[in-house]
């Protein structure tokens, strides 16, 4: 009876201390994503980009989107004008503070939009681009674990929206555990229904920080239809502030 005794305290000692270890062992999911906003942060400086965006549909021609991106995150400040295609030229975003424009050159009109809304025929949101939340304000890191994709060991981290300003209810962020960079990303309606899946295969470095250069996005709905993102004449020097007005955008047409 003694034996048995010692055995099952045994038994329940090596469990507690296994789930010690493991929490011992599991970060703060807060402390990872820290790092990973601050990749994606230039509140310190000006920031511009040439984005484009390869929208694939079944059945269709892959259509070709093109921006130019102005931010200064430090002012909740962003200017996106579209390049390509021609028809759409001129057309453009233009964020100052909690309001967001859509500027359409055609009727010379400005009309009230939002960070959720799908740029153009894609399956890119404006706050796909620009990257404007804070993951401690936003959202809640509801669980956390270890995992792989591929060959890299990654942590798991699932997020629950807790303001209004994320496009999706729910989102599932892998992230590499050497370095910190997101690998894939999953959107989840409130009813935990897929919506779009994101990958980040390609990274360059700006300055101190890793920025990726080319983001794909799974729409999970209509299968078939992706759009690829891909950054490219990347800049951190200083922007005129008129390029932040809406003065600035009426005067390129």
């Amino acid at each position: 009876m003694r034996k048995n005794m010692k055995k099952i305290i045994f038994i329940v000692v090596s469990i507690f201390l296994g789930f010690s270890v493991m929490a011992e062992n599991t970060p703060d999911p807060y402390a990872i994503l820290d790092v990973l906003q601050k990749q994606y942060s230039y509140d310190d400086q000006d920031y511009s980009a040439t984005v484009t965006l390869i929208v694939e549909k079944p059945n269709q021609p892959a259509e070709q989107l093109q921006f130019k991106l102005f931010q200064r995150a430090a002012k909740k400040q962003f200017t996106m004008i579209q390049l390509l295609p021609e028809t759409d030229k001129g057309a453009g975003y233009l964020q100052d503070g909690d309001n967001l424009w859509y500027y359409d050159p055609i009727g010379r009109k400005f009309n009230h939009t939002s960070l959720k809304q799908n740029i153009g025929n894609s399956d890119a949101k404006a706050g796909d681009v620009v990257k404007e939340y804070s993951f401690r304000d936003d959202y809640e890191a509801t669980s956390i674990e270890s995992g792989k994709l591929g060959a890299f060991d990654v942590w798991i981290i699932s997020l629950k929206a807790i303001s209004s300003r994320p496009a999706y209810a729910k989102e599932v962020y892998y992230i590499r555990k050497d370095i910190t960079l997101l690998l894939k990303e999953e959107n989840y309606s409130a009813n935990d229904r897929l919506m779009r899946t994101i990958l980040y295969p390609k990274y360059t470095r700006v300055l101190d920080r890793y920025l990726p250069i080319q983001i794909i996005m799974r729409d999970e709905v209509n299968k078939g239809e992706q759009t690829q993102q891909i950054l490219s004449e990347i800049s951190t020097s200083a922007i005129p502030n008129k390029v932040f007005t809406k003065a600035y955008l009426e005067g390129l047409n």
